[in-house]
């Protein structure tokens, strides 16, 4: 079996894990009234705050693939659900900033705390060795996906 046969089991398990993960995104999104791209701007918005880095407009529409206008409607319409607030920048008051507001972080725990809790309790069973390879593999296919996201 050469080397593209033998990783495709993976390929086929990533992207059945993907379609799942979507669709019980899509469940949410629903629920509450979201539009897929909602979601993925909460997600983006939490990550920017877990790393650290400032959510702006700009970036969390280079992130999304959105222009100006898209980004500015997509935020008016979060920011009217009370899922986020805009606030200036102390440091630059020229900047806004973006969070998400404790509305939006309950609801979504809410919803998928249980399968976060399922997914740590799965993950309990590896060595901290398979973790990191898991890690590397996940951060080797999201570099594939990046380099093949359409500008």
């Amino acid at each position: 079996m050469g080397d593209a046969e033998r990783g495709m089991p993976v390929v086929h398990g990533l992207r059945a894990v993907t379609v799942d993960l979507h669709l019980l995104g899509a469940a949410f999104a629903h629920r509450h009234g979201l539009h897929p791209t909602d979601l993925r701007a909460l997600i983006a918005l939490l990550d920017a705050a877990r790393s650290g880095a400032p959510a702006t407009p700009g970036r969390l529409g280079a992130a999304l693939g959105l222009n100006s206008a898209g980004t500015t409607a997509l935020l008016d319409r979060l920011e009217r659900l009370g899922h986020i607030r805009r606030a200036r920048d102390p440091r630059d008051r020229r900047r806004v900033l973006i969070e998400v507001t404790g509305q939006a972080t309950a609801l979504g725990e809410d919803f998928f705390a249980p399968v976060i809790s399922d997914a740590l309790t799965a993950l309990a069973a590896y060595s901290d060795a398979d973790l990191a390879v898991v890690l590397r593999f996940l951060t080797d296919i999201q570099a594939v996906a990046d380099a093949h996201r359409p500008e």
